[in-house]
């Protein structure tokens, strides 16, 4: 039984206004807009440069999937013709983008320039990162916060414990988040890869789920519309109406929780971070050992602390 599994709390806030972004695709050659929310600035067709967002897909073509990329596949990925996506990927080489042996691309290092420059700019991380800090000092958990983008979540913010790093075995004896019996093995307390912009489904993540709920109606439908629902466990909700179902609660509850849904052994639960306005910036969200989850610890001490965070960066965001 994973009756366990749903337990929910309400936050005295609800939403009134939503975060947008608009991502863009190519389809057949042309390009299409596809919104995960509404908020982004419109563009007159003759003011959008669609050479420099086919770039744009095209290095957006390359993830943990396919970390080398052909024209061939390029095309594919970003939806363009072979001929341009090699223009493309030849532009973005030679502008030192992008690294190459002559048939296969791959990123180069100087893309994190983009990384560094909004962590290094953005208000939402530099918010965030103290209270993580924090949190993780004290609780020996992992915890994140991330934002809506397209199918996916991406991380902005994260801080982990030692403990936590180390798979938790040493510390969960003395957590102050409870006291279980030592675990015979490590179970997983930090999702595989996860790091600072690593992009999760949002379909099969905590703060996925926070930020979809918290979407307004009309965008949610829209998202879910013909969407694919990718299976990555046994555990994950494959089916748009039983995923809709899930909203639904979660949006009354003001609280996600995701049991092995993304990958097997990791738990989390998310709250919606909200600014004074009460619009939804990001989610905050703790992964913790599946010990603390059965025994009742999650509902009693985690989610507690991650309210009460959300509360505290209310005025700052």
């Amino acid at each position: 039984m994973r009756a366990w599994f749903w337990v929910f709390a309400r936050l005295p806030y609800r939403l009134r206004d939503h975060r947008a972004i608009v991502t863009m695709r190519f389809c057949s050659r042309k390009l299409s807009v596809s919104m995960s929310a509404v908020n982004a600035p419109s563009i007159a067709k003759a003011d959008l440069i669609e050479g420099m967002a086919k770039g744009m897909a095209v290095l957006e073509s390359f993830d943990t999937e396919r970390q080398r990329l052909n024209a061939t596949l390029a095309a594919q990925r970003a939806g363009i013709t072979r001929a341009a996506a090699r223009r493309h990927l030849l532009t973005l080489a030679h502008l030192g983008y992008l690294e190459t042996d002559g048939s296969y691309f791959w990123l180069s290092s100087k893309v994190l320039r983009f990384s560094g420059s909004y962590l290094a700019s953005a208000r939402l991380p530099k918010t965030v990162q103290p209270v993580l800090n924090r949190l993780a000092a004290w609780s020996r958990d992992a915890f994140s916060v991330a934002v809506l983008e397209g199918d996916s979540v991406v991380v902005v913010a994260r801080s982990v414990s030692g403990a936590a790093q180390n798979g938790g075995v040493a510390a969960w004896d003395s957590s102050s988040l409870g006291n279980p019996a030592r675990p015979r093995t490590p179970s997983r307390l930090i999702a595989h890869g996860l790091h600072l912009g690593a992009r999760l489904p949002a379909h099969a993540t905590s703060t996925g789920q926070v930020l979809l709920a918290n979407l307004p109606r009309t965008d949610l439908a829209a998202w879910l519309k013909g969407r694919a629902l990718p299976r990555l466990t046994p555990y994950t909700l494959t089916d748009l109406k039983a995923l809709r179902a899930r909203l639904t609660q979660v949006r009354k509850a003001d609280v996600a929780f995701a049991s092995e849904e993304h990958e097997l052994g990791v738990h989390a639960a998310a709250v919606p971070l909200r600014n004074m306005a009460g619009q939804v910036v990001a989610a905050l969200n703790a992964v913790v050992p599946p010990d603390r989850l059965q025994s009742g610890a999650l509902a009693q001490n985690v989610l507690p602390l991650l309210q009460e965070a959300a509360l505290e960066l209310r005025p700052l965001l």
